[in-house]
């Protein structure tokens, strides 16, 4: 009971993944919502401050035309103070001691004498001509002293700054309008937009559902989007290298169980023969003897293989470089292949260089030089010639080894192919030298390992060439 409450405990916790399509869907009428917002904001705050200041620089301009009519005659002067009060601005004249002077038929009103007060305690020092702007209440206000028949009198121009919030708050509730429309409309868009994204991912997770239950001929298709489109051909790639894999593996399966049968068989034989037949026989049980140990030999090659491939590929095997030399390496790798020579008839023939030194693993360098020759004496051609290169390049201070046969050639389309863990080129001839398809991708991890350049030149009914470029060194490094 207490380790099924833990579990359920445990589930609860585990928060449930989100839906891609609701999520989008809200983060873009979030972002919607957010930049509407801002722009409502922004707005408020800048037609405000906007509309203020023309007001100012507006109520300052009526000011100094006003100032410049007085020298006119007074009908003149009630015409422009009467315009100008149409406009929404109050424009007064008044005398040293509070009396309104123009327009002769506007009362002093309760609502204009705080601006008479306020006006005579800032100007009442001030010499003809000065004048000051100042906001008080709602309301920005424009004074100047002036000359007005021989007297000293004060000039008022104010403007009520509650018609400016009256427009921005209209101009608001216009852009709230917009901006709900905006947001309705961005709500659609990205629904629209979410739901195409998603289904595109959701068209390549089914599929991928039915590629990991085994289903191979499955295409993954969306060229929407360029990212989905990548993703798209990337899993079409990873479907078929899976689906080559394990072609390949069920070749070296059956390679391997025919490899791993065949001296199985003759070590059974051979030890049921020394047992029944060759007992006694000492010249007869030490040739029995040989074969099963022959056949040993085989089977422990077979595995090594198998194992230096898994190594290898997971980095387990450890490179311990060294310098060596390696024409001696070559020549005691070549002389192996003496009972080729001997007993099929093969011939090598070799073009090296003497004293050469390198650095590197010697062991896993002689794997392979050994794996390319043995590769070599498989697929030569009928003459059983194989050819041998190890040359300096003194000028870039690198060794190259090569390796041709004459065979029947690698296909271009099989060239990028052959490095392959698993890969035999499908032809039916007898192999001098047993093999599980495992040699080429076992050179390939060693020489990627050490950095070194290798590659395969071939030509259809021309041969193949293998080569290796490896660093020069000194024998005294």
């Amino acid at each position: 009971m207490k380790s099924e409450n833990k579990r359920s405990e445990k589930l609860k916790n585990i928060k449930k993944p989100k839906s891609v399509h609701i999520a989008m869907w809200g983060y873009f009428c979030m972002l919607a919502l957010v930049l509407i917002l801002l722009v409502e904001v922004a707005f408020s705050i800048v037609a405000a401050r906007t509309f203020s200041a023309d007001a100012e620089h507006r109520v300052v301009i009526i000011g100094k035309e006003v100032s410049a009519q007085l020298s006119n005659d007074e009908s003149v002067i009630d015409l422009v103070f009467d315009r100008y009060r149409r406009e929404g601005f109050t424009v007064y004249l008044v005398s040293s001691d509070g009396e309104i002077l123009i327009p002769e038929s506007s009362p002093n009103a309760p609502e204009d004498e705080w601006l008479l007060v306020e006006m005579s305690e800032i100007v009442s020092a001030s010499e003809t001509g000065a004048e000051v702007t100042f906001r008080y209440g709602d309301r920005i206000n424009y004074t100047q002293v002036v000359d007005y028949g021989g007297e000293r009198c004060y000039l008022l121009v104010s403007y009520s700054t509650v018609i400016i919030k009256v427009a921005v708050r209209k101009m608001q509730i216009y852009f709230l309008l917009v901006g709900l429309i905006l947001l309705f409309i961005a709500f659609l868009i990205s629904y629209a937009f979410s739901t195409k994204v998603t289904s595109g991912l959701k068209n390549l997770s089914d599929t991928a559902v039915k590629f990991a239950k085994g289903d191979y001929s499955v295409n993954f298709t969306n060229a929407d989007f360029n990212e989905m489109a990548q993703l798209s051909d990337t899993l079409n790639i990873v479907r078929d290298e899976v689906k080559k894999s394990e072609d390949f593996q069920r070749e070296i399966l059956a390679n391997v169980t025919h490899d791993l049968k065949t001296p199985l068989t003759m070590i059974k034989a051979y030890a049921s023969m020394i047992k029944e037949i060759s007992g006694d026989n000492k010249e007869k049980r030490e040739k029995h003897l040989q074969v099963i140990i022959d056949e040993a030999d085989r089977l422990t090659g077979l595995v090594n293989d198998v194992l230096s491939v898994s190594k290898l590929s997971s980095n387990i095997d450890e490179i311990n470089p060294k310098v060596f030399n390696l024409t001696e390496l070559v020549y005691a790798i070549i002389n192996k292949f003496g009972y080729l020579q001997e007993t099929a008839g093969y011939s090598f023939m070799i073009d090296i260089d003497q004293n050469l030194y390198t650095r590197a693993d010697e062991a896993k360098i002689s794997q392979v030089i050994y794996n390319l020759l043995g590769n070599a004496a498989n697929y030569t051609g009928e003459d059983k010639t194989v050819y041998v290169s190890l040359k300096l390049n003194v000028e870039a201070e690198r060794i190259k080894f090569s390796v041709r046969d004459t065979g029947k050639g690698i296909p271009k389309e099989d060239l990028s192919e052959i490095w392959n863990r698993y890969y035999r080129v499908k032809e039916n001839h007898n192999r001098p030298v047993k093999g599980t398809g495992l040699g080429l991708s076992i050179v390939k991890a060693i020489l990627q390992n050490h950095s070194f350049d290798f590659g395969v030149e071939s030509e259809t009914d021309k041969g193949s060439v293998f080569w290796v470029d490896f660093p020069r060194l000194p024998p005294n490094v």
